[in-house]
């Protein structure tokens, strides 16, 4: 990749607009009243992303991943984030090594 003007402003398009984007969060939160289902609602939304962006992984790929996949899920219900990490990291490498 060659650093030319082209790719310059894209970056710095990009970097202001993924600014502009959390900042807005915070400024339009000052005009929300935070009931409890509203925050119930913003409690759960990292939760339902991150499941959104995973889950398509989990069952497109290999065997390894889907039961890694399902090992974390159900590691989810009693760890910590941390532990859900570290026995999904630690299962998806076991796995695929006793696979191969």
């Amino acid at each position: 990749m060659t650093l030319d003007d082209a790719n310059l402003l894209a970056i710095f398009a990009m970097a202001v607009a993924t600014y502009v984007t959390r900042i807005a969060g915070v400024v339009m939160l000052r005009f929300v009243t935070l009931t409890p289902r509203v925050k119930a609602a913003l409690d759960a939304l990292p939760v339902a992303v991150l499941t959104a962006v995973i889950t398509p992984t989990v069952f497109m790929t290999g065997p390894a991943e889907t039961i890694a996949g399902v090992l974390t899920g159900l590691a989810a219900f009693r760890l910590p984030l941390i532990g859900v990490l570290a026995v999904g990291a630690a299962s998806i490498v076991a796995i695929r090594y006793l696979l191969t």
